[in-house]
């Protein structure tokens, strides 16, 4: 009965896959229970419907919007304080131990971050959100990513690097992509829809659909 339960929200939450019969009731009872806390918090932080884990903390709420069924796992901080603000799609989740850091700086207000929908992010991940970042959707991401859309300007032998300010392009990533554990993702970089990016990976430049690509520098390892 308990697996028929848990199979019905998964549907309801447009999950497709089925339960391994392996699975025991204990560790399902444990997820849902689970679930309920989460949700519980979400109505108390933010009065909405959101799941929301233990110790996170969100900066200017008001900037951050939410669609259904968007989970935000444990110790994770979200800076709202962006020109294009933080939007969240359906079915988005925030691995635990994640930050979204938007201005960074009090000389430059930050741009923001979208994650569209069904795509989700593994712990420990970065989001350097100055430069703004846009993120498609179906796009599944290991822990340890980082975002980094800025650069510092270092030309000016006269001036100390800190001095000279930054120059920001924005990261964008296509839709239906795999990005595995560790990747860095630099400023000024665009990946294609359906494609690979290999674990530990650094990425700058522009690349196409259909591709799978790894190394540091990224390059494209074979065409899909």
């Amino acid at each position: 009965m308990i697996k028929e339960f848990y199979q019905n929200q998964l549907k309801k939450r447009g999950k497709n896959y089925t339960l391994d019969d392996k699975i025991p009731n204990s560790l399902l009872i444990y997820s849902l229970v689970n679930r309920v806390s989460m949700l519980l918090k979400g109505f108390i932080k933010l009065r909405k419907k959101v799941f929301v884990g233990k110790k996170v903390v969100f900066l200017n709420k008001k900037n951050i919007h939410f669609g259904s069924n968007v989970t935000i796992e444990n110790s994770c901080f979200i800076d709202g304080y962006a020109i294009n603000g933080v939007k969240l799609g359906n079915n988005v989740k925030i691995g635990a131990f994640s930050s979204v850091s938007c201005t960074s700086h009090m000389s430059k207000m930050g741009k923001g971050l979208k994650i569209g929908d069904n795509s989700g992010v593994g712990r420990f991940t970065e989001f350097g959100a100055s430069g703004g970042i846009i993120i498609g959707e179906d796009v599944i991401m290991g822990s340890y990513i980082s975002f980094h859309s800025e650069n510092h300007n270092f030309k000016n032998h006269n001036k100390k690097i800190r001095e000279q300010g930054v120059t920001s392009e924005g990261i964008i990533l296509g839709n239906n992509l795999w990005v595995g554990a560790k990747a860095t993702f630099l400023d000024g970089c665009k990946i294609g829809n359906n494609s690979v990016v290999a674990a530990g990976a650094v990425v700058k430049g522009v690349f196409p659909d259909n591709v799978v690509i790894g190394g540091v520098p990224a390059k494209i390892i074979k065409y899909l």
